[in-house]
């Protein structure tokens, strides 16, 4: 009697496009698909295709569609081979996917990614497509299975959705209503994380430091939120003390926080945790009070530039970034003037500039006062320039300063080359350092000597002043001992060592207009 014939297990490729959330999530769509028995798909074309879209970038639905199409030929050589669609662009466009491309099997919005091995079998035995989009939350992100690309940096979600309303924004009314994970959930998470070997965390929500918010009135609130925030502290700059206490993390770092509900509590936390790393992701979007008036945004410049200056004076070092829109409809010569007057103020260390395009379904997309293409260029390449040039000038000041950089994985692009390693400094910034002499590992720290200074990163050529070998390395060594060697969420970009992201932060609805 024959043996019956062994399956080969199904094979999967994720493909995300957007913010830091939606990263995120796609590992817990490699999680989930684990779970189920899927494999990571290697060079052969894999038998589900999943893409995590953004809706909030320009001519998202046009990559998305030409995707599809590319992908169309494909599938019809490759027999029971499965494509689903999720994310925000899911969530926003429904039944419209299926109509535009009939051969996409599932479509699943942000509130259910939870769903996706289901769906999928229900396609194939059904033969047909399914799209389940729901209304609200069906179950928190982070209580699903997760497949990290790091060994040694993890996000850890602490809420999701958001309570603003910026008219650039289609954020909101994909992701809902801000909802928050109890702390401690939050640092179970994190204890589990640092457990097996992780180093550094990125504490992660659309509006990150309205943390607290999503339990209502305090009174309502559980007990440990009352207890993190006896005193009048808010239960943001609570959850970032409470970080501190964690044996062995050693770097906390979170985005994206708002202006609004940036408290002067969060920087002395900031200051005085020592396990928070000085850096700060700050959105700016303009700096014309007029501009920021439209955009519905509760701050001004002078409100603005307060943070940054409280900020400088508890944390010297700190590395501030932003994200700034040029071309806002109705935005004056005068009102960029404005925004240009703010970088040369504030200092930002780099900054993540988006030219103004209309997103359909947010209120500026129909406000008056659009501004020609031309215009919006010409501004944009002016910010930029100045830009440049504060950011080497800020990278000029770290010539010759000692650092202490946690090596990565992948993230210098051009590392085999120069025959050189790559890491992050506590402030963020991007180090190329020569390969110490004793060996190391992505995960261990390296204390080097800055001896050159770029716009977007750091040179450190003379011999490495030490090494300390961690488990965070020791975590990533075994991980290629064991034959399990991440190959990434795919970006459509370079992927980099830390928590796999793309080219900017994620700030909620405040990145991407």
């Amino acid at each position: 009697m024959n043996a019956p014939m062994e399956t080969a297990p199904r094979t999967y490729e994720i493909r995300t496009y957007g913010c830091q959330m939606n990263v995120h999530d796609s590992e817990r769509l490699s999680g989930l698909l684990e779970s189920a028995g899927y494999v990571r798909a290697g060079d052969a074309e894999p038998d589900v295709v999943v893409f995590n879209t953004c809706a909030v970038r320009e001519n998202a639905d046009n990559r998305l569609y030409g995707n599809l199409g590319h992908l169309r030929p494909v599938k019809d050589s490759h027999p029971g081979m499965q494509i689903a669609v999720g994310g925000c662009l899911a969530q926003k466009d429904r039944d419209t996917i299926v109509k535009r491309a009939p051969w996409v099997d599932v479509v699943f919005g942000t509130h259910n990614i939870g769903s996706l091995p289901a769906l999928l079998e229900r396609a194939r035995v059904q033969d047909e497509a399914q799209v389940e989009i729901e209304e609200s939350l069906v179950t928190f992100p982070s209580t699903l299975p997760t497949r990290r690309e790091s060994p040694y940096a993890a996000w850890v979600s602490i809420s999701v959705g958001c309570n603003n309303t910026c008219t650039f924004c289609i954020v909101p009314s994909l992701r809902g209503k801000e909802r928050d994970r109890r702390p401690g959930e939050v640092l179970a998470e994190v204890e589990a994380l640092v457990a097996e070997g992780v180093l550094e965390i990125t504490l992660l929500g659309q509006n990150v430091n309205a943390y607290g918010s999503g339990f209502g009135a305090l009174s309502d609130a559980p007990d440990e939120v009352r207890s993190m925030t006896s005193g009048g502290q808010s239960a943001f700059a609570g959850l970032l003390r409470a970080c501190g206490g964690v044996e062995g993390l050693e770097r906390v770092r979170f985005t994206s926080p708002h202006p609004k509900d940036f408290t002067d509590d969060v920087i002395a936390a900031m200051a005085e945790t020592p396990n928070v790393m000085p850096s700060l992701h700050m959105p700016l979007q303009s700096g014309s009070d007029a501009v920021l008036r439209a955009m519905r945004r509760s701050y001004r410049q002078e409100r603005y530039l307060g943070i940054i200056e409280k900020v400088r004076d508890a944390i010297p070092d700190a590395a501030i970034t932003t994200d700034i829109i040029v071309g806002f409809p109705g935005e004056t010569e005068a009102d960029f003037e404005q925004t240009l007057h703010v970088v040369r103020e504030a200092r930002f260390s780099s900054a993540f500039t988006f030219q103004y395009s209309k997103r359909p379904g947010t209120p500026a997309a129909t406000m008056d006062g659009q501004l020609p293409k031309e215009v919006v260029q010409e501004r944009y390449e002016r910010l930029v320039a100045l830009q440049e040039e504060v950011s080497w000038e800020e990278n000029k000041k770290q010539l010759g300063r000692t650092l202490e950089v946690l090596v990565a994985e992948g993230e210098g692009r051009k590392d085999e080359a120069t025959r050189r390693l790559s890491g992050r400094a506590r402030d963020n910034r991007l180090v190329h350092f020569g390969v110490p002499d004793e060996p190391v590992r992505p995960g261990d720290m390296v204390t080097v000597e800055v001896t050159y200074a770029a716009p977007h990163h750091l040179v450190a050529d003379k011999p490495a002043l030490a090494v300390r070998r961690t488990r965070a390395g020791d975590a990533w060594e075994a991980r290629q001992g064991g034959g399990d060697r991440p190959q990434g969420v795919s970006l459509g970009m370079p992927s980099i060592g830390r928590p796999a992201a793309p080219d900017a932060p994620a700030t909620g609805c405040a990145t991407r207009p």
